[in-house]
């Protein structure tokens, strides 16, 4: 018999527990030793959750991973005779909402009463929702996202009335009177992992919970950074100056410069970057394919989100009268607080609180560089109430000129060479968890 420490680690949307490998083998490689006091880690990575059922919703994704960890308690006790009494969880993207999320269930079914919670991580999540930027694209995923991504999408965007009241999850997520909230108060430590830069798939103000951005125009407001020398690339400081340098002149249209900027900003992904003339070959033939892809993705992300509603359907009449789900247990609650929805919407110029950023942040200047994605009220309402709770903040400063968010748990380092550039992050993650 031993005393066991519970680690469950979620991975994101489309996600599967290879994504995950490289964060159970430095966990597992950190921590292989019992704690002081006799304690030993098991690592449970969440499995039932996965590939095209992570389009049923933060809810129903919670649902089935609590299953998973209470399933894996009781088997520990079970075959070996061990007994759970610490938990901690990590949460990769959509997997740290899931997580919120699990924690909320647990605590209802009174797994804390002789458990302790430890450890809750989220890595590159969108803790705010998908934000939206004042351009045409992101307003069109705005609107396709929803439709396109099914119950998961309508809660990135907060468009969904999870609540008996018609609230968003998110938003009772972030309520200080809920469970999910409450539950994460009882944690020793929270600490949230962002990237700085380059991730196009959840930017750095929902990930950090961040009003501003001060690495929107990093390579042209003057922002010195300092990197963690151990934990490379995770942002040991930095410091924005009292007066953004004079910005270079614009480069001469189809100069070198020019040229480089471009390939710089519309850098293809590293499966599509072809040796020569493969590369030639593929530029010729890219008018042709664009539409051939986009066709392809538009069905099958259809597909996959009709097969969702109509497993999300099943779901809900199988379960409708199973008080035990979290949503049924808050319905009476919510009916007791009185003007739920309008505490959630601000005066318009109420937007910032004194101490909105990081304590490595603050510097002189930091207040004139305005955001650039756009935070509704309702985002602006949940990033002030997240951040009154005790989170500690690292981001990650990954200048791959790709999309950094697979890259920060190096997803998949045998095919992706750069992917390892994240294992900084996680070595940071696996060091400092509390055994």
């Amino acid at each position: 018999m031993a005393p066991i420490h519970l680690l469950a680690i979620v991975h994101g949307m489309w996600g599967n527990p290879s994504h995950m490998a490289e964060l159970k083998r430095i966990m597992l490689e950190t921590k292989s030793e019992p704690s002081p006091d006799g304690i030993e880690l098991r690592l449970i990575v969440a499995e039932n959750n996965r590939d095209d059922s992570t389009y049923d919703g933060i809810d129903w994704g919670g649902e089935r991973v609590a299953e998973e960890i209470l399933t894996e308690v009781t088997r520990l006790k079970d075959e070996y005779n061990h007994t759970v009494v610490r938990f901690s969880i990590t949460g990769y993207s959509l997997g740290g909402l899931v997580a919120r999320y699990v924690v909320g269930i647990l605590h209802q079914r009174g797994f804390f009463t002789n458990v302790e919670p430890v450890n809750f991580n989220t890595i590159a999540t969108p803790h705010l929702g998908l934000p939206r930027y004042p351009s045409f694209i992101s307003t069109l995923f705005a609107r396709l996202g929803p439709k396109f991504l099914s119950r998961t999408g309508e809660q990135f965007y907060c468009v969904d009335t999870w609540s008996t009241t018609g609230r968003a999850l998110l938003d009772v997520m972030a309520d200080p009177d809920m469970v999910f909230y409450q539950t994460l108060k009882k944690f020793k430590t929270l600490r949230i992992y962002a990237n700085a830069i380059n991730d196009r798939t959840v930017p750095y103000i929902t990930s950090a919970i961040e009003f501003t951005d001060p690495f929107a125009d990093y390579a042209t407001n003057g922002v010195e950074i300092e990197l963690d020398k151990t934990y490379t690339p995770i942002i040991a400081s930095y410091c924005l100056p009292d007066k953004p340098p004079t910005p270079a002149p614009k480069p001469n249209m189809f100069s070198q410069r020019w040229f480089r900027q471009k390939s710089d900003k519309f850098a293809l992904p590293p499966f599509l970057q072809f040796k020569f003339p493969l590369n030639i070959a593929f530029y010729v033939l890219l008018p042709a394919l664009v539409p051939v892809f986009v066709s392809l993705v538009v069905f099958r992300l259809g597909m996959a989100a009709h097969s969702s509603r109509s497993r999300i359907k099943l779901l809900e009449k199988e379960n409708a009268t199973n008080r035990d789900r979290l949503i049924h247990m808050l319905a009476d609650l919510e009916y007791q607080v009185e003007n739920a929805v309008a505490d959630i919407i601000d005066a318009p110029g109420d937007t910032l609180e004194e101490n909105t950023m990081p304590s490595s942040s603050k510097g002189k200047g930091a207040e004139n560089y305005e955001q650039v994605p756009v935070l509704t009220p309702l985002q602006q309402s949940m990033a002030r109430s997240l951040n009154k709770l005790p989170l500690e903040k690292k981001m990650a400063f990954l200048n791959i000129g790709h999309n950094s968010h697979a890259t920060i748990i190096s997803r998949d380092v045998k095919r992706f060479e750069m992917h390892r550039l994240g294992e900084g992050v996680i070595r940071h993650w696996a060091d400092s968890f509390v055994l």
